[in-house]
């Protein structure tokens, strides 16, 4: 137990200060407070709370029916253009907060995906989701929508180059926490 509290003592310090100042604001009123609380805090835990669960069984199933060779062959190292294709496509229909996003890549990333793929995987997922898409058409116009699409995708592809290159060349320094 000592050892986890060494090892994340700023983070515990933040938790308890943050605790500290939400009592505080709720024992003299102090409106932020409360607001950042009820708001901001109370409702971002409660859609992790309903979203979470449902994403890990999803993502479970996954990791179960598909196998890994199948992954590998349709979006590893060697599928090229198809792969990267077949990555925007599953994060185009995707629906969610992009913290959702992190186990699929994770899981992706176990099963063989190329990390250029995880990489154009997270950018998309963040830039071009359909339901996403919907709301901006409603505010925003087609014509808007599908022109920055159009710009958005080659930008998509070029930054999930360089990152995964970049990633897979300094690996090891940054699975040692060393970046």
């Amino acid at each position: 137990m000592t050892d986890y509290i060494k090892k994340h003592k700023f983070d515990l310090s933040v938790i308890v200060a943050f605790s500290l100042f939400v009592l505080y604001s709720l024992a003299m009123h102090y409106s932020p407070g409360i607001e950042i609380f009820e708001n901001n805090f109370w409702a971002f835990l409660k859609e992790m709370l309903i979203a979470l669960p449902v994403m890990f069984i999803l993502i479970g199933l996954f990791d179960v029916w598909v196998s890994k060779e199948k992954v590998q062959k349709h979006i590893g190292k060697s599928s090229g253009f198809k792969g990267v294709l077949l990555v925007m496509l599953l994060a185009f229909v995707q629906a969610g907060p992009l913290y959702a996003a992190f186990p699929v890549a994770y899981i992706l990333k176990k099963k063989g995906t190329s990390s250029v793929n995880i990489f154009i995987y997270l950018s998309s997922y963040t830039m071009a989701k359909v339901p996403m898409l919907t709301f901006e058409i409603g505010f925003l116009g087609l014509k808007f929508s599908i022109l920055r699409l159009v710009l958005s995708i080659p930008v998509i592809i070029l930054i999930g180059i360089i990152m995964g290159k970049y990633f897979d060349k300094h690996k090891e320094t940054i699975n040692e926490g060393g970046l």
